[in-house]
């Protein structure tokens, strides 16, 4: 701990000049009750303070200006009765030290995000946060232990001491129903990476009508996204939420969403039993793991062989049970933002496994616009530096492309959630999966957490092994024949993170293509955020609720052209 504060103390520096004239630092002490656990624990140690009395601080942590303050501390063996300290040294985002808080009342709470051990089968070992079935979020895991939030008053000469005394309670895991279905399974693949028992679940949605007897066979859609703890926008029952409830909705600018989310998926419902509708399975996968809520659905240095756990041991597996086709004409993938660069990759990097990719706003495709960066040609992440000053780079923007946060201050609050890329959240799990190991078996950093030096050994690491557009360039000569027909790319033009300019680069280079063309298509929402998905007639509040049938016209024409004439499918009208 001496060598991590020994480390920021220039990084403070800077960070001081942003926040104002330092304070003398307030007394911050932390301790966990007996009643716990006797044989210490590791993890990351979290001290939160909010402004809001009226919710805890360990959900006022965040990317906006309205965010709350959080300081982390590595902690290893620590025992009940043992005195963790927050000093001057300590990093917190996003205000650098607890020196350059200003005097005032807050709500004040200790949080211990633990960590448990894996002997991985690189012959590594890492301590790590395993998933509670929560979907890899620090401040709602199971197991996790946090203090009682007290309202306190900081300032020169201020003491506080927290105790620990909570335990976050176990999750109940989804109950069948009659449509939806909870497959889990343990991977051979992952447990051998891992060094322990290792799971993939599949909710699914089962076909109208499915009769494990009968000899009708059914396409699989892979709906790829965030953890689901169940199959979500399905209801078997009509609204019975008010259309007028009055609530706004601050990320779309309407009322009576809660209304609107279960229409759709009454409608879906309705559409799922209707005599002539196209049957078909549809999946969502849980595939959490000790770096985040989902795994990015390829092989990986960090978090091993999901790519091939989920390709080659969790689908087969549901095509048995519920007659799938079982082979790569009858296997369609959709998603949006993390689900869109996954569609894209499953499907470049097993192309004839799958027989269509809809990859809506997908996370950066192209990494010469990782967001804001270009990795291969920029210096530093967060400035463009000139000979007199420097600019902070854009991370986030709202529609009419007003600045909401910078990429350094993105990566300051995970920096200071988790070191060695264990924030548990977006950056670190690009970095988790697209980078090779380092020496110490944790991540190799793309770039310094701390001054966003880009590290070009990595970078070209990135883009031989993750960069799709690149991958689809080099390789087109031999994934091209397999990849014809089977790419469909949507995004905002104003998307929040800027995920258009990777589309826009990986689009020149798909209409160069040449023997064969790659005869998919790319579109573009005129003014629309993230997560547009190629609904030129909605907006999107209502489209994100419609990916497991928009693109059914789609998939009906690629079945047409590639499903063999002796299918066993129920109602596509193919011929």
């Amino acid at each position: 701990m001496k060598q991590i504060a020994q480390t920021f103390t220039v990084f403070f520096s800077g960070l001081v000049a942003l926040a104002g004239c330092a304070n003398p630092a307030p007394s911050i002490t932390i301790t966990y009750d007996e009643s716990l656990g006797s044989d210490g624990f590791d993890g990351r140690l979290l001290v939160l303070i909010g402004t809001d009395a009226e919710r805890e601080p360990r959900f006022q942590i965040n990317d906006s200006d309205q965010t709350g303050i959080v300081f982390g501390v590595d902690v290893e063996g620590w025992m009940p009765g043992e005195t963790i300290s927050i000093d001057p040294t300590t990093f917190a985002y996003p205000v650098g030290s607890v020196t350059n808080i200003p005097a005032g009342e807050y709500t004040i709470q200790a949080l211990l995000h633990k960590y448990e051990t894996f002997n991985l089968s690189t012959g590594h070992t890492v301590k790590l946060p395993m998933d509670q079935g929560e979907g890899q979020h620090w401040n709602i895991s199971p197991k996790n232990i946090y203090s009682v939030p007290i309202q306190a008053t900081l300032g020169s000469g201020a003491s506080v001491a927290l105790n620990i005394t909570e335990e976050i309670p176990p999750i109940e895991p989804a109950a069948d129903t009659e449509y939806i279905k909870h497959i889990k399974i343990e991977s051979k693949l992952l447990t051998e990476f891992w060094g322990r028992p290792m799971h993939l679940q599949a909710n699914v949605l089962v076909p109208h009508g499915f009769d494990p007897n009968s000899d009708t066979q059914y396409p699989l859609m892979i709906f790829h996204g965030h953890f689901p703890k169940t199959f979500g926008g399905f209801r078997t029952e009509p609204p019975t939420a008010d259309p007028d409830d009055g609530v706004f909705n601050s990320r779309f600018g309407i009322t009576g969403y809660e209304y609107i989310q279960q229409k759709e998926a009454y409608d879906l419902y309705q559409q799922w039993t209707f005599e002539d509708f196209p049957r078909f399975i549809a999946i969502e996968i849980q595939h959490q793991n000790p770096y985040y809520d989902d795994s990015y659905a390829v092989n990986s240095a960090n978090l091993g062989p999901y790519g091939d756990a989920i390709t080659y041991e969790l689908i087969p597996h549901i095509e048995a049970l519920y007659n799938g086709v079982g082979e790569g004409w009858g296997r369609f993938v959709y998603g949006g933002s993390t689900g869109g660069w996954e569609a894209l990759a499953v499907q470049v990097f097993y192309p004839t496994e799958y027989n269509g990719a809809f990859a809506a706003c997908p996370d950066p495709i192209d990494f010469r616009a990782y967001t804001a960066v270009n990795l291969y040609e920029d210096e530093n992440a967060y400035y463009t530096d000139g000979p007199f000053r420097k600019t902070l780079r854009p991370g986030m923007r709202d529609g009419k492309g007003m600045l909401k946060s910078s990429l350094r201050d993105m990566n300051y609050r995970e920096l200071a959630l988790g070191t060695n890329g264990r924030s548990g959240d977006q950056w670190d799990i690009w970095q988790a999966v697209y980078s090779p190991a380092g020496e110490n078996g944790y991540p190799k950093p793309i770039w310094d957490k701390q001054s966003g030096a880009i590290d070009r050994d990595v970078a070209n690491y990135w883009k031989e092994n993750y960069d799709l557009r690149h991958i689809m360039e080099r390789d087109w000569e031999k994934l091209g024949p397999d990849l014809k027909g089977k790419i469909f790319l949507y995004c905002g033009d104003m998307d929040n993170y800027y995920l258009n300019n990777a589309v826009k680069l990986t689009e020149e280079f798909l209409e160069s293509t040449t023997n064969p063309y790659y005869e998919g298509e790319v579109d573009y929402g005129d003014g629309a955020e993230h997560c547009w998905n190629g609904d030129q007639e909605n907006p999107n509040h209502i489209s994100r609720l419609r990916y497991n049938t928009m693109y059914l016209p789609k998939i009906t024409q690629r079945l047409k052209e590639t499903a063999p004439k002796t299918n066993r499918l129920k109602n596509w009208k193919l011929n």
